[in-house]
């Protein structure tokens, strides 16, 4: 049995090649991030998360992170066309649910690669597509979304005649990516286009010591960068709580905004001086999902 629902984006007009992913998706790191991105080249990428209960039948202990949670994460990549639950269990086999779908590619990481996937997909009259491990673990200079463009001419950051909206600009170390960050950034995109500039390594060590950060700027760039509500993802090349200033200085950002446990003196005096409206958001969940910390999850 399977639940299905859209998200935001292009839809595929009936009969066209879908790209097809399937898994737990539990913990989303790079490599799972990746492997969506890679499955979007062969068409719009339709993901399958297995159940609790499947997962469990799987691997023999429960998911991490539950199904609503893994379901949230991945409906924020901005790869995704649409997303599935499947509650096949063990026994069903690994096949997702691909009955009365038009052809298309079922994609899959090197270390899941089966050869009953294979005979499903020839049966089914679907392509079958190995991604190499060594591919999921590079990443990409340039990732969709991600551009180091430089700001509009206009004023508001908009082409002429086109609805105007506000730059809004929030920065971090976003070291360990949750659904903490997503719902953050769906709050500050609803205030205008979203610019996310994430903390170099030297000065996360710097502001939190040894041990920190636990993954390097250039993924915790990448995976922010990959939610579909930011519009860039920059890594900060100035120091100290304000180290984000060279980018905040190119970008010319209407609003600042920040969680309340990211808020500082420097940063209001900074915003105050340079006549930027600075916010400050409380840290709330998505409704029905628990809180979540960087902090929290280290080691988890």
């Amino acid at each position: 049995m399977s639940n299905e629902k859209s998200v935001p984006g292009t839809r595929p007009s009936p009969g066209t090649r879908r790209s097809l992913v399937a898994g737990s998706f539990d913990d989303l790191r790079l490599a799972d991030v990746r492997l969506l991105e890679e499955a979007a080249r062969w068409g719009p990428v339709h993901a399958v998360l297995w159940s609790d209960e499947a997962v469990c039948g799987w691997t023999g202990k429960p998911p991490k992170f539950p199904l609503a949670e893994r379901y949230y994460l991945v409906q924020s990549i901005r790869y995704i066309d649409q997303v599935s639950t499947c509650e096949a269990s063990a026994e069903a086999g690994p096949a997702p649910p691909l009955a009365g779908r038009p052809p298309g590619t079922w994609v899959v990481r090197e270390s899941e690669d089966a050869e009953d996937k294979r005979r499903h997909c020839r049966r089914m009259g679907w392509e079958y597509h190995v991604v190499a491990q060594a591919l999921l673990e590079q990443v990409p200079v340039h990732p969709e979304g991600t551009r180091e463009a430089a700001p509009s001419p206009h004023p508001e950051g908009t082409r002429e005649g086109a609805p105007r909206r506000k730059r809004v600009l929030v920065t971090g170390c976003f070291d360990w990516f949750h659904s903490g960050h997503v719902r953050f950034f769906e709050e500050v995109a609803a205030l205008g286009d979203l610019y996310v500039v994430v903390g170099h390594d030297a000065n996360i060590r710097f502001l939190k010591g040894d041990g920190h950060p636990l993954f390097p700027q250039a993924v915790r760039r990448y995976m922010v960068g990959a939610v579909r509500c930011v519009r860039q993802a920059l890594v900060a090349t100035g120091h100290g709580w304000l180290d984000a200033e060279p980018e905040i200085r190119r970008i010319r950002p209407h609003i600042y905004a920040v969680n309340a446990d990211g808020d500082r003196p420097e940063k209001r005096a900074y915003c105050a001086a340079n006549g930027i409206e600075y916010r400050v958001l409380q840290r709330v969940p998505k409704p029905g999902l628990p809180p979540r910390k960087s902090t929290d999850l280290r080691g988890f």
